[in-house]
């Protein structure tokens, strides 16, 4: 069968299946009347957490994060599709043990227990304010947990900064006259008291775990290496409690990666 003719078919097939499911549309939705949702039912709200990212979205390197290529489209194929190139630390995405380790953890391999935890938000905003290059320190660790009580196991431990509400302006990523960039980030004291509790996961909502002018990366350096993980460039913080929330993670799983854009959500 020729090629058209094969999108011809898929198309009449579709088009017939539409007007199937307009015809039961009105029985499907009698039925959901007085339905509540399974996860309605124990949470609130569910908060989108990922930016949307394309090829203006700000990088730790200032180039492109994401090309798109179109392959196929409607017009002349009856459907689209995209060949991607993305780095895989673009937009809101994940950092594996292996991104800075030699024999760490690929994306693959994070445990499925430790991609739905706890979320605790530890809220810097107001220094930050004051000091682009402002670090959660183990002070602001204790002030969460005098406040929440301890960090959960497995949790997610987040900074917000109020960054995200920058990520279309230049001050973003901050670059200063001789290049360096300046946005907050987790102090390795603090990482390192991270490490004595039962912590997964360690998140920002700027472009990297460690602070902007770090020229070592040693939040990088004491955390992925003890086999936890990263979250870079998290959106909506400031719409989730302190305690409570829970975060998934929708992590990618391309074999051997460093990491990779990922949705994250978080249930409230």
């Amino acid at each position: 069968m020729c090629d058209h003719c094969v999108i011809e078919s898929v198309k009449a097939r579709m088009l017939s299946r539409r007007d199937l499911f307009k015809g039961g549309a009105a029985g499907a939705a009698a039925l959901a009347v007085g339905a509540a949702p399974a996860v309605a039912a124990a949470h609130g709200s569910v908060i989108d957490l990922t930016h949307t990212y394309g090829e203006d979205f700000p990088t730790f390197f200032g180039e492109p994060g994401i090309t798109y290529d179109q392959a196929f489209n409607f017009a002349e194929h009856g459907f689209n599709s995209f060949n991607l190139s993305i780095d895989e630390h673009t937009g809101t995405h994940i950092d594996a043990p292996l991104h800075f380790s030699a024999d760490g953890a690929s994306v693959d391999e994070i445990p499925t227990e430790d991609l739905v935890v706890p979320l605790c938000v530890v809220d810097i905003r107001e220094k930050a304010a004051e000091d682009v290059d402002a670090q959660v320190t183990p002070d602001d660790l204790s002030s969460w947990i005098s406040a929440n009580g301890d960090i959960p196991a497995r949790a997610c431990v987040a900074m917000l900064s109020g960054w995200a509400a920058k990520v279309g302006s230049d001050k973003y990523r901050g670059v200063d006259e001789a290049g360096a960039l300046h946005f907050p980030g987790f102090h390795p004291e603090a990482a390192a008291m991270l490490l004595e509790t039962e912590a997964a996961v360690m998140a920002v909502d700027t472009l990297s775990l460690d602070h902007g002018p770090s020229a070592d990366f040693a939040t990088h350096y004491a955390w992925l290496p003890a086999g936890r993980y990263g979250i870079e460039n998290v959106a909506g913080l400031d719409q989730v409690p302190a305690a409570g929330a829970t975060m998934i993670v929708g992590a990618p799983k391309h074999r051997g990666g460093s990491g990779g854009p990922a949705r994250i959500l978080a249930l409230v």
